[in-house]
């Protein structure tokens, strides 16, 4: 094929598929198990210093609070880092601790641009690549089908490609132009969901995201829930089940595990909380007083809560339920 353009930006994971398929082979278990375990025993076993990991959906949707708080606390650094999220890899990157990152859109909404980003960017303390939201999920994909590229349409004819590492080819069909986009392997995916069995059968209700790439792209993946319920209520309706158990290492329950963050049909955002973080993150020691608060300040998730008005987490469920 004939390689018409290269975008500029570094390639920070072979998409190596043999790899990944002898990995899953060699390393990954398929056994019907009980996996449930703690934030701290998911994190501490599966996550390491270095690690390339990659969190799901974007925005403040089903993001994956409880377990990026207990990521921080446990102190892991040199990370590598993908996903569309917003709340979680904005107090991530807060930290200092991320080096890479294949970013497609970490803002802050109806707030503005991610302060922890503009800091980190302008000190030198990180590299980033550009990808467009849908970018990122087709080298998701990629990896599911088990291929280590795939050709789109999505990125041509914009300065994203450019700064993205993907290449542009003249299409050995058609002659037209066709973006290729290599696959992207996570060694840690972190997902929120609305309910899963012990082994790992997880169901999501309403939008889905990229929940199904994502958890087929890591060689590890975490699961926290809102509800863990028997095997045979997930049985009931096979078709929600998105996430299949012999993809998943760990299960935690986690009631409210994306607050601030919202889960559709469960709670609502907590805009007041949100903003918090946004007004503290405008700068490095406020940001730093925000995690001595609610993260480094709460032992575990459990505590975490115990720092939140009971009366306003039972607001923000009762909005959920007014609007179904």
């Amino acid at each position: 094929m004939e390689v018409i353009e290269s975008g500029i930006g570094e390639l920070f994971q072979s998409p190596d598929m043999d790899a990944f398929r002898e990995w899953n082979r060699t390393q990954k278990t398929k056994a019907l198990v009980d996996k449930r375990m703690t934030e701290q025993e998911a994190i501490s076993r599966f996550v390491y210093d270095g690690a390339y990991i990659g969190t799901e959906l974007y925005g403040t949707v089903r993001a994956p609070m409880s377990l990026m708080r207990e990521l921080i606390r446990q102190g892991h650094k040199d990370l590598g880092v993908a996903g569309q999220g917003v709340l979680e890899l904005d107090i991530l990157l807060a930290t200092g601790r991320v080096r890479t990152l294949d970013i497609t859109y970490i803002g802050l909404e109806v707030y503005g641009t991610s302060r922890a980003l503009r800091r980190e960017v302008e000190a030198g303390r990180i590299k980033t690549v550009e990808w467009s939201n849908g970018g990122i999920t087709w080298r998701f994909k990629a990896t599911a089908m088990g291929v280590p590229f795939i050709p789109v349409r999505t990125m041509l004819g914009s300065d994203t490609l450019k700064y993205s590492s993907a290449k542009v080819i003249k299409c050995p069909f058609t002659g037209q132009k066709v973006a290729l986009l290599p696959a992207l392997i996570l060694d840690v995916g972190l997902i929120h969901v609305h309910r899963t069995d012990k082994y790992g059968n997880a169901q999501i209700d309403g939008i889905s995201g990229f929940a199904h790439e994502l958890s087929r792209a890591s060689k590890r993946l975490i699961l926290s829930a809102e509800e863990i319920v028997p095997t045979e209520e997930i049985r009931q309706h096979p078709d929600r089940t998105i996430i299949p158990y012999y993809l998943v290492d760990a299960v935690v329950h986690a009631p409210f595990g994306s607050h601030p963050g919202e889960m559709v049909y469960y709670y609502e955002r907590d805009e007041e909380r949100i903003k918090e973080w946004v007004e503290a993150s405008e700068t490095e020691e406020g940001a730093q007083a925000y995690l001595d608060k609610y993260v480094y300040g709460a032992e575990n998730h459990e505590a975490y809560l115990a720092l939140h008005d009971k009366a306003r987490l039972d607001e923000i469920v009762a909005l959920a339920k007014a609007l179904r």
